[in-house]
């Protein structure tokens, strides 16, 4: 897969930490997706057994230095959404639009292609209470920096990204 100049390099090393290696990493965010009905029936078991999964997950990722956030949400029931119409600001209660799934979280990992995190994606506990979920990954788009960590502005009055940066 070709990468442009977006990534980012992030140092690996093998276990006894004699060795170092530059691998070259785009940060990826992984949206979880789950069913809140399912989670809410689940069972304290279940629930702990998700949160494991998470814990070591986080572990793991931050062993191997790729991880930078991760963070559950509240359900959608404590959403609010926001609106600009005509130049009117409309506040709503609740989700954006109803789903099967809802979103509960995100991780932001470095990883050197999307074949790694999908690997990783692959990883985060998505079930509660025989209910299955699903992990959108997309990568995150970096925009070239100035002296002061600016985003840097094209004449058109853009921010433009590393990839259309000399």
């Amino acid at each position: 897969m070709a990468r442009d100049s977006t990534e980012i390099a992030r140092s690996e090393s093998t276990s006894d930490n004699r060795e170092h290696r530059k691998v070259i990493a785009m940060r990826y965010m992984m949206l979880v997706y789950t069913q809140e009905t399912e989670m809410e029936k689940a069972s304290p078991e279940d629930m702990a057994k998700v949160f494991a999964g998470h814990v070591a997950l986080q572990q793991d990722t931050k062993r191997r230095g790729i991880f930078r956030a991760a963070d559950p949400l509240k359900y959608t029931s404590s959403a609010t959404t926001v609106r600009v119409r005509e130049g009117k600001t409309l506040v709503t209660d609740g989700p954006f639009a109803e789903t099967k799934e809802q979103l509960a979280g995100y991780y932001i990992l470095d990883c050197a292609n999307l074949d790694e995190a999908l690997e990783w994606a692959a990883r985060i506990p998505t079930s509660c209470g025989g209910a299955s979920g699903c992990i959108e990954v997309r990568p995150i788009h970096e925009f070239a920096k100035g002296p002061e960590g600016e985003p840097i502005l094209s004449r058109r009055g853009r921010a433009r990204s590393e990839s259309t940066t000399g």
